[in-house]
């Protein structure tokens, strides 16, 4: 039998090496992988590719990705990009003037590096958008930027009390200074237009078309749900699956209602079954556990330190009791629910450990694949935890570099031994963990190459003098390609993924180079030519 696809004339990346130069495809999925026997394949109807030297891996994943928020950014007040108050004040004006029609100016991206402190005020708003609200979260989405007009339409005043989950900024005299941060986005948030139906589809393949741009095939939605005022893309995604137009194979996770307890986890098994379709399957649970290193609120063992070095008494947040934390993971485990964390600092990390634990000690082995993503601040001693609980390492690798945010936000506040500790791939990798990678997009870039190189280089893309950033927790090019194809692909259930072998779903990105011939330095320059999903062309490059 003839293929319908063949790949030859170059470098194939397989579990074994790039020892082969050839594969064909037949349908969906992969018939073979070798030399030149494979080119006994091709007949008159085979569709031949010629990789003229350029490498052919498998379809990239990302394990952690909010694609719905980042196609609405996009369409919004796009601040992503912007590096300066000045420059970031230029989008919003030229936005909100372009765009007199809107009742509100929402969007988002913004660095908290472009201001002093990380947390800019209500008045800079109130300068370029005086006469509309304005609501804006930060690149990392766990805090938001409002102006005077957004704080009285909510009522926030100097006695209105920080919400158990979050924290009002306030100036020196106890006024909402104008940012807003973790749960405390919502109480502008609530009020912001809900983005329709249409909306939200239209975001969804605006993000998806970049996705394919970029090798991704595939990837687990972090968050499936509705929180902080983003919408709940659930229906999208179905709305997507039904009618063909979702071609990524996609696994959501589903939200974690950090307000309440073990009573949801009957609606969440509802869920589950409801919004299962096609390419998309809710099969997850995301557990947000805490916040961000940048604001205080990711949940350490010791307390930040002061700009003086000093211990202060913020140990950071635990949005979900970690009393509780154990059952909640051994009832959904038992459901057979993924757990996903979001465990960023190190005592956060510890308490999905545990209830991983807990999980084990009461369910007894099970394939449920929990993992943790972030891992910013892991302790030693939890490292070898992960291999042996079968927990998966979710790593974000393009924030394990020195830059802003990193030098001036987080290095001086956690302490020259915290510091140590953060983004330990290599030590983990050391232990027997597995890997899978993502980029929390839009809260960074979702390229899979530029987190590739960071994960090998352990500084960004185009970084020149940047001082490598904890070099012995560098990991080598096959293990970061790893990360990204076959350890994503477990996280995700995808079994038939991951890996180019005979039987395979043909998810298959052919790269413009073999980034394993070029110099370390070079990773990040190489791009996408083309991406297929079960041996459809779902991208291609505009040939020079």
């Amino acid at each position: 039998m003839y293929a319908d696809l063949l790949f030859t004339g170059g470098p194939v990346l397989t579990p074994e090496g790039r020892t082969a130069t050839a594969v064909a495809v037949t349908g969906e999925r992969i018939t073979a992988v070798g030399r030149e026997e494979v080119h006994d394949l091709a007949g008159p109807r085979t569709e031949v590719v010629d990789l003229a030297g350029r490498l052919l891996v498998p379809g990239f994943q990302d394990a952690h990705v909010h694609p719905v928020p980042a196609g609405l950014e996009l369409s919004q007040c796009d601040l992503t990009g912007t590096k300066t108050a000045d420059e970031t004040l230029a989008v919003v004006r030229a936005y909100a003037d372009a765009h007199p029609e809107r009742e509100w100016i929402t969007g988002g991206g913004w660095s908290m590096e472009a201001f002093e402190g990380g947390t800019p005020t209500r008045e800079l708003l109130d300068a370029v958008v005086p006469d509309r609200p304005v609501y804006l979260p930060n690149r990392d989405h766990h805090g938001a930027w409002v102006n005077s007009r957004a704080l009285a339409l909510a009522g926030i005043t100097r006695d209105t009390p920080d919400p158990a989950d979050g924290r009002i900024d306030r100036d020196a005299s106890g006024k909402p200074s104008g940012t807003l941060q973790e749960g405390a986005m919502q109480l502008v948030g609530r009020l912001t237009p809900p983005a329709t139906l249409a909306d939200r589809v239209a975001a969804l393949l605006h993000a998806q078309r970049h996705l394919h741009a970029l090798g991704i095939t595939a990837w687990q939605d972090a968050l499936v749900g509705e929180f902080l005022g983003m919408d709940d893309p659930s229906q999208a995604y179905l709305a997507a699956a039904r009618d063909g137009s979702l071609t990524a194979r996609v696994v959501g996770a589903l939200w974690w209602d950090r307000e309440r307890g073990a009573e949801q986890i009957p609606e969440l098994a509802e869920r589950r079954a409801a919004l299962s379709h096609g390419r998309f399957r809710a099969t997850s649970v995301k557990l947000m556990l805490d916040g961000v290193a940048e604001t205080g609120t990711a949940a350490l063992v010791e307390p930040y330190l002061d700009k003086c070095g000093c211990a202060t008494v913020n140990r950071g947040t635990s949005f979900i009791d970690p009393e509780q934390l154990p059952k909640y993971v051994t009832e959904l485990d038992a459901l057979g629910f993924q757990c996903h964390f979001h465990a960023l600092g190190d005592r956060a990390v510890r308490d999905a450990l545990d209830a991983i634990e807990a999980a084990r000690a009461a369910n007894g082995p099970s394939d449920t694949r929990p993992h943790l993503a972030h891992l910013q601040v892991v302790q030693p001693a939890d490292i070898p935890r992960f291999a042996r609980l079968g927990a998966i390492a979710n790593i974000q690798p393009l924030w394990a570099a020195h830059e802003p945010q990193m030098d001036e936000l987080t290095i001086p506040f956690l302490g020259p031994e915290r510091a140590a500790w953060q983004y330990p791939f290599g030590a983990l990798l050391r232990s027997g963990a597995r890997l899978a990678a993502g980029s929390d997009w839009p809260v960074s870039s979702p390229d899979p190459l530029h987190g590739i190189h960071v994960a090998v280089n352990r500084v960004p893309p185009g970084g020149g003098d940047t001082p490598v950033f904890l070099p012995g927790e560098r990991i080598g090019l096959a293990e970061a390609f790893a990360a990204y194809t076959a350890g994503s692909a477990r996280v995700n259930h995808l079994d038939d993924t991951g890996e180019v072998r005979a039987g395979a779903l043909a998810d298959l990105v052919v790269l413009d180079r073999d980034p394993f011939d070029g110099a370390a330095e070079a990773i990040g320059d190489t791009r996408v030519a083309r991406t297929y999903v079960g041996g459809a062309r779902v991208y291609a490059a505009q040939e020079a």
